[in-house]
């Protein structure tokens, strides 16, 4: 959950702000304020994650108040006046948002602060095991050809048969089904997006709703694999 403030010195605008974020699943609103010095007072107390600032107030006005701050949160201005959006990104806030605000836009511009949010706060991902593997043995021709796993950028079945393409090198073709060569690479490095295709996730250039792209190349997403693709980009869907 995004932890909120909302400041605002018009009751009406707070009362909207306090309606709005009501909608948002994602946030938690700590306090409604009228002015920063009673946002001070909150944040003494309160972790916060996100403010929607309004900027001309009486007194410290929202861009003094961002300035003011040595740990700073997140910030989605909201005001009546265009003028004032240069400042604004100069001191990196999240959106503009210029009133009045349509739900649309406002839901807009909290997604950005969730998606931010996930990326600082995502855990990283466990070092493996010295004694993972490195590559893998397949049969090829009568032969069993070394790969490197770091080499693999994404597999495709073919019936009884898989077609492994490789990063700098000519694709692999081995007798072997899907789960089998599944069970022999590091789950945390590749991804069965398809019936028919694992990727590995440090190829991986680009993601819609329905493809994966490595490069110029796209590959499907199948209906039962979206949840696993949105969790990869922290997203709780595609």
């Amino acid at each position: 959950m995004l932890r909120c403030l909302a400041i605002d010195d018009e009751p009406l605008a707070l009362e909207l702000l306090e309606d709005n974020i009501s909608k948002v699943p994602y946030l938690e609103l700590v306090a409604l304020c009228s002015n920063p010095l009673e946002a001070m007072q909150v944040l003494q107390q309160q972790s916060v994650d996100l403010i929607f600032l309004d900027i001309q107030m009486p007194g410290l006005t929202g861009l003094q108040f961002i300035q003011s701050l040595a740990k700073k949160p997140m910030f989605i201005l909201i005001t009546a006046y265009e003028k004032y959006a240069l400042d604004g990104y100069n001191l990196d806030v999240i959106d503009y948002l210029v009133k009045p605000v349509s739900l649309e836009r406002f839901i807009k511009a909290c997604n950005k602060a969730w998606e931010l949010y996930q990326l600082k706060t995502k855990q990283p991902i466990a070092v493996e095991k010295e004694s993972a593997p490195e590559y893998i043995f397949v049969n090829v021709e009568y032969s069993l050809v070394k790969l490197v796993i770091a080499n693999i950028m994404w597999i495709e079945g073919l019936k009884d048969y898989i077609k492994i393409h490789l990063h700098n090198n000519k694709p692999v073709v081995t007798r072997m089904n899907m789960k089998t060569i599944e069970d022999q690479l590091p789950p945390a490095r590749f991804l069965r997006i398809h019936k028919s295709y694992i990727v590995s996730v440090d190829y991986i250039t680009a993601i819609r709703k329905n493809s994966v792209f490595m490069d110029d190349m796209e590959l499907p997403v199948g209906e039962n694999y979206r949840d696993a693709v949105a969790a990869l980009t922290g997203r709780q869907s595609l």
